[in-house]
């Protein structure tokens, strides 16, 4: 479900659950943003990081984050619904972390991405159809 909250100018807030009503609400006194408390795929495929045993690391989990894998605090604004995977590895390894945000087992990649690329292409390809007017 998707949050828009809105700022007036005299600094007070506003917050819509059903965006339909969004545009009647929206006028030139108001600034607006949209939340969501759905992750969004940061990349199709995962990463593979290099780690250090006993280190501190933080998976993003919202999708928002500029340093994917690793969470840079985007979720605060964007997603405040999703919060971040704190791990520690028992020894130095390569790992391959979810980047599609979907897997069950956070941080780690359990091919759920497969399902996202499936899901991407037939939407690319119902797009063409429409496009094509078969």
């Amino acid at each position: 479900m998707n949050v828009i909250i809105g700022t007036m100018r005299n600094g007070t807030t506003a917050t819509l659950r059903q965006p339909r009503l969004f545009a009647a609400v929206v006028s030139s006194r108001m600034q607006c943003s949209t939340q969501t408390d759905k992750p969004v795929v940061a990349a199709k495929m995962p990463f593979r990081v290099k780690v250090t045993a006993g280190k501190r690391y933080v998976w993003c989990a919202c999708g928002h984050s500029k340093k994917q894998p690793f969470c840079d605090g985007a979720h605060k604004t964007k997603a405040p619904s999703i919060s971040p995977r704190h791990f520690t590895p028992e020894k130095d390894s390569t790992l391959m972390l979810c980047a599609c945000k979907q897997t069950k087992n956070a941080p780690y990649c359990d091919g759920t991405h497969f399902k996202v690329i499936f899901q991407h292409l037939v939407s690319s390809v119902k797009k063409a159809f429409k496009m094509n007017n078969f």
